[in-house]
């Protein structure tokens, strides 16, 4: 099994956090630190929204600028090598969105996910057939190659196994829509055996899989998201579209997205009962 890694995204968020704060508290602004360093506006605030990486001179010119001692010297190096580390999904990011790179960069290192999918069994959860169907159905629209789907089923498995099945793996709670249980992708034995797969793994301790059913009444009108928690940042909710995705990480809004799942996930199955349910749908697969 994959053993728990820092993620380097997570650590150069956490560096330019760290250098924005360490400005701060000197009372600087992002204009007034650029001119005492003789960089541009810019540099700065691409380094403090981790846009840019810093080399190591430019973080030993701030430390000196913001009066920073040896320890958090050493701590702001510690979070630089880190950074300029590689991480597993760098080998798919010929054939990954930028912005599915960064979220995977990110969910390496959250310790509880929460997932509300309304359309199809999310990515963490599905066979390998049912990951190259639901990939396939999107390639004439988004002009994948061949190779370019097999390297995301590639990475949806390795995915999973480094979330799923790493040591002290994150929490993760997902609400499915019924409607994700019945929609088709491939021939009815690839959905039987997603859907024993999704029993199997309903199962393992830190997973918690619930189903709002059709009848049930539909507490929020939104389409899927990811929300990730963190122990040592703060929380972010992640947006997929057809062509795009992006973060939600102000903090009021991602308190809206978190009640929404808490809403959505009251009015849904409990796990046993979603579990009854599941089995049900893999028996009309049988047909």
């Amino acid at each position: 099994m994959p053993s728990q890694q820092g993620s380097p995204t997570v650590r150069r968020l956490r560096l330019g956090q760290e250098l924005r704060l360490l400005r701060e508290r000197r009372k600087f602004t992002g204009a007034k630190a650029a001119r005492e360093l003789g960089w541009s506006p810019s540099k700065v605030s691409r380094i403090e929204a981790a846009k840019t990486m810093p080399s190591g001179d430019d973080i030993k010119a701030m430390a000196k600028l913001y009066r920073v001692d040896g320890e958090k010297i050493d701590e702001l190096f510690g979070l630089l090598r880190d950074a300029e580390q590689r991480g597993w999904w760098e080998d798919y990011e010929d054939s990954l969105p930028e912005e599915y790179t960064r979220f995977l960069g990110l969910e390496a290192e959250a310790t509880f996910q929460r997932n509300w999918e309304p359309q199809v069994v999310p990515g963490l959860l599905q066979t390998e057939d049912y990951a190259r169907e639901v990939i396939l159905a999107t390639r004439g629209i988004a002009r994948i190659t061949h190779s370019g789907v097999r390297s995301r089923v590639e990475a949806r498995l390795d995915r999973q196994q480094r979330v799923l099945h790493r040591i002290d793996p994150c929490a993760y709670t997902v609400v499915l829509d019924e409607s994700a249980l019945m929609r088709r992708f491939g021939e009815p034995s690839v959905m039987r055996e997603q859907m024993e797969h999704l029993l199997e793994i309903s199962l393992l301790p830190h997973v918690s899989v619930q189903v709002l059913t059709l009848d049930s009444l539909h507490p929020v009108n939104t389409g899927a998201f990811i929300h990730l928690k963190f122990s040592a940042f703060d929380d972010v909710v992640y947006l997929e579209h057809l062509y795009t995705a992006h973060f939600v990480d102000d903090l009021e809004r991602v308190a809206g997205y978190e009640t929404a799942f808490d809403h959505t996930r009251s009015e849904a199955l409990d796990e046993d009962d979603s579990r009854v349910l599941i089995q049900r749908k893999a028996m009309l697969w049988r047909r």
